[in-house]
């Protein structure tokens, strides 16, 4: 073989074995970014159900506050009491 042959072979050997390698970790690194998507992803629903909770629970103590009270209008009671009467 010459001498050219041989460096034409090892420069395309060098070039393939490279570009598998790089395909691999870029492949890696998708999977990894794909991966965190998900872990992200379960954070925002584990987030959101705590806060829906939060909103039921508040909206039960909510309910229960107005059961306890009672409330008037008292603007209706000042205009009435203010009007002369007829």
């Amino acid at each position: 073989m010459s001498r050219a042959s041989q460096l034409t072979l090892a420069g395309t050997s060098l070039f393939a074995v490279g570009t598998v390698i790089m395909v691999h970790f870029q492949q890696k690194m998708e999977k990894e970014a794909m991966h965190q998507g998900v872990v992200r992803d379960m954070e925002q629903q584990r987030i959101k159900k705590e806060r829906q909770l939060d909103f039921e629970m508040q909206a039960a103590l909510e309910e229960e506050y107005k059961r306890g009270q009672t409330v008037r209008d008292s603007t209706t009671e000042l205009q009435s009491k203010n009007l002369p009467d007829r």
